[in-house]
């Protein structure tokens, strides 16, 4: 009935930060000696095409500064989630980045001087050096995108500054805005980024329209302020291509990846190709409802409506942990522990950050942001989502030296949407009730075009705003709204009435701000179906494919090392295969109906 304050909330349901920092003063002394070791960043500049020992030297020291690094940034970062309205957490995470800033800014000198270093004496670092091989040869391949030590310096002093857009979007949305509540036949509720989706889903049409619109109104009301600052996001991504040699914002975001802009335009494609099958959902969908007209706030609504699925969080922990047996019971038994102990932050509070994420370091615990609600099934479906994420990183973090840990969004999608598609399969093995598993192929449909066709939506508009103002186009109010409503037309079909609220849909998602990111959740669950299946159905091979795919790590590009497990993105094939389970899960609900 009441969102907690942080200070009200049990810290049993909190994360444990202790393997990260024991305590604020702690977190305060490690900025000390991030301060320390950052101002002796210069001491190697013009030393490292002398010998292998001296880049030796050199990237031992920012293998150690990096790490306390990372350690340093999570804390914060993690703090300020779960409360952004705090001014201690937003100090904490301010003081964090200034240092951050100037260490990058100092480092500037690296990749150039690494990108300098004669042919002859890098074979040999190459050689030598295993542990930093995988990491030199990225930094190589950026040899044409790479400026002067100076120009660098320039750009690395920008970066808090590049942040702006994004703090101002979540500072805006996640504490500034008040949704207000809403009359309930429980009485008053609060209307939060989280409760908006359980709204969504409530029967009471009249009440999903109210919070539907009650929700988008502020959206609507501070549309100038948003398209302005999604806009500055967009120039910044260009003109950030364009000083570093990329032919366009897509090429540069793609290349850290090695994922050709081919793969990106196929996704979409493909997609297209599918959308006719989607169409029929709707209107089947529709035709179930028994309504006049569909619109997006009747989208989200289970045609099964009732059931009810309650689960506590322990109870969506044994789930989880039983759905997941074919991984093995190592697996098992480091997830069960974890979710049971300091990884997750179970439960929503006042000005926590909105949604789920996973974070996972190398030194410290993966940790989980939740805000879990007993009546969604959807949420035992995040937490399996989010414990593949940390199980990734718990993985990569024990089988990789720190330079090769890190692992591509590409991976981490395909780790969480498997542990999703395993979630089902387990659900439909064990349910006894037809009904039960028709919810959950109609979940399953929702959970796809959530992911597979919602997200490629989301990455052509993407794709269209920075091809307008690569074009010399402004992009205006009107613009977004222009192009997004035509892209809610293609996908959503006849079988959807659109409303003009709809179309500023496209200035509340977050994850625009971190620009060609939302195609990877697509090609991700493409990938999942695709190795999901093979693990169920096959045995030990399969399996053991799978988890050294999780130890993999950074040291392969994401495309090499999903061919290596099983799955090529590079062909359209995994997306055809989702199209295509789409359509099986679509004609056996289709069947039910007729």
């Amino acid at each position: 009935m009441k969102v907690p304050e942080r200070k009200e909330v049990n810290p049993a349901y909190c994360w444990n930060l202790s393997s990260l920092f024991v305590s604020e003063e702690a977190w305060e002394e490690g900025l000390l000696r991030y301060r320390e070791l950052v101002q002796k960043i210069p001491q190697f500049q013009g030393t490292l095409s002398s010998s292998v020992g001296s880049v030796k030297a050199c990237l031992d020291f920012m293998t150690e500064l990096g790490i306390l690094e990372e350690r340093l940034a999570y804390y914060a970062h993690l703090r300020l989630s779960e409360d952004g309205g705090d001014s201690t957490n937003q100090d904490r995470w301010g003081r964090f980045l200034q240092v951050s800033t100037q260490a990058e800014a100092l480092a500037g000198y690296l990749k150039p001087e690494i990108q300098a270093i004669p042919p002859q004496l890098m074979e040999q670092i190459l050689k030598e050096l295993p542990d930093y091989r995988i990491m030199i040869q990225k930094i190589l391949r950026y040899k044409p995108h790479t400026l002067s030590p100076s120009e660098e310096r320039l750009l690395a002093l920008q970066q808090e500054a590049n942040q702006t857009a994004e703090k101002a979007f979540a500072a805006l949305t996640d504490v500034d805005f008040d949704f207000g509540t809403l009359t309930t036949p429980e009485g008053e509720k609060p209307l939060t980024h989280s409760t908006f989706q359980s709204f969504l889903m409530n029967p009471d049409r009249a009440l999903r329209e109210k919070a539907y619109k009650q929700y988008m109104r502020l959206f609507t009301q501070y549309k100038n302020t948003l398209a302005s600052l999604y806009g500055g996001s967009v120039h910044l991504d260009i003109y950030i291509a364009r000083i570093r040699n990329f032919p366009s914002a897509l090429h540069a975001k793609l290349f850290p990846d090695d994922v050709p802009t081919q793969v990106y335009h196929s996704l979409i494609q493909t997609v297209h190709e599918g959308l006719p099958v989607l169409h029929r959902y709707y209107r089947l969908r529709k035709k179930i409802l028994g309504l006049p007209t569909l619109r997006l706030w009747d989208t989200k609504v289970p045609l099964v409506p009732d059931i009810r699925v309650r689960h506590t969080y322990e109870e969506a922990v044994e789930r989880v942990v039983a759905s997941l047996e074919p991984l093995g019971e190592e697996y098992c038994s480091i997830l069960k522990t974890g979710l049971l102990g300091g990884w997750v932050d179970r439960y929503e509070n006042k000005g926590k950050r909105s949604g789920a994420f996973s974070a996972g370091t190398y030194t410290g615990d993966p940790y989980i942001l939740m805000n879990f609600k007993e009546d969604l099934l959807r949420d035992v479906f995040t937490l399996a989502h989010e414990a593949g994420h940390s199980m990734h990183s718990y993985y990569s973090a024990r089988n990789n030296p720190f330079p090769h840990y890190n692992y591509s969004i590409v991976e981490a999608e395909t780790a969480s949407t498997f542990n999703e598609q395993l979630l089902m399969h387990h659900f439909v093995k064990t349910s006894s009730s037809e009904e039960f598993k028709r919810y959950l192929t109609v979940k399953h449909i929702d959970d796809i075009i959530g992911t597979f066709f919602r997200q490629t939506m989301f990455a052509e508009f993407e794709l269209q705003c920075h091809a307008s103002v690569e074009q010399g186009k402004p992009l205006t109010v009107e613009v977004i709204r222009r192009l997004y409503r035509h892209l809610l037309e293609t996908y959503f079909g006849d079988a959807v009435t659109l409303d003009e609220e709809d179309e500023v849909e496209g200035l509340r998602i977050p994850h625009f701000y971190r620009s060609f990111y939302v195609y990877k959740y697509a090609t991700g669950l493409a990938a999942a179906i695709a190795l999901s299946k093979q693990v169920l159905e096959g045995g030990v091979e399969e399996r053991n494919r799978y988890l050294s795919f999780l130890k993999t790590g950074g040291s392969l590009f994401p495309l090499d090392s999903l061919a290596r497990a099983g799955v090529d993105l590079r062909t359209p094939e995994p997306m055809r295969e989702t199209i295509r389970l789409f359509e099986s899960l679509l004609y056996s609900l289709e069947a039910y109906y007729s």
